[in-house]
């Protein structure tokens, strides 16, 4: 019989993405101030890869302490353009801000996941996925961003590739689970291993 499983996330995305691949999970979300985890990590050279790592592990560690015996997912995604890491903008304006920084170029998105059971971790894993944003005139900008609404705002680039999102792209490489939100093959097999899940 399989363990407890917690998703330590609020993420409806990460959620539904379990739960499309048969997997039950009990929603938990940390409530440690992500922000102020990262702070620190700027001064010590850690990668946008390194913060999502760290975060996702500062997360399933959060929730695990409470929780003894179930094995606690920790994820988190961080969008790097060149040096600089942008996060879920805070409204509208930031998010048309966004989009137009991201219009033209290519970006770096890092999508960590990390396994926890009783304060230890199992498992962890960063995929980093590269997204080309075509040339955006920013008529279309505004246009795009009132069909989008406030999901507009549940993403660190202000975009959903499942969604309207995806006519904002030129060219993906990497893995379309990770972009959503979860690497997700690579949890799935790390479960199995574990015996978190049936396989």
């Amino acid at each position: 019989m399989a363990h407890s499983l917690i998703l330590a996330s609020a993420s409806p995305h990460r959620r539904e993405l379990l739960k499309n691949a048969g997997i039950d999970v009990v929603v938990e979300p940390s409530t440690l101030d992500e922000r102020a985890l990262e702070a620190p990590l700027k001064e010590t050279g850690a990668t946008p890869a390194d913060v999502a790592e760290v975060l996702a592990q500062a997360k399933a560690s959060d929730v695990s302490e409470r929780h003894a015996g179930a094995f606690v997912i920790g994820a988190d995604q961080t969008l790097a353009l060149g040096d600089e890491v942008l996060h879920k903008p805070a409204d509208m304006e930031e998010a048309r801000r966004t989009l137009l920084k991201l219009s033209g170029r290519t970006h770096q998105l890092h999508s960590a996941v990390v396994l926890v059971r009783d304060g230890a971790v199992l498992f962890r894993h960063v995929e980093t996925v590269s997204l080309t944003m075509r040339p955006l005139d920013p008529g279309f900008v505004g246009r795009y961003l009132a069909a989008a609404g406030r999901r507009a705002l549940t993403s660190v680039g202000a975009y959903q590739i499942e969604r309207e999102g995806i006519q904002l792209m030129e060219r993906i490489d990497g893995d379309f689970f990770a972009i959503i939100g979860l690497p997700l093959l690579p949890l799935l097999k790390a479960l199995r291993e574990k015996g978190a899940i049936d396989g």
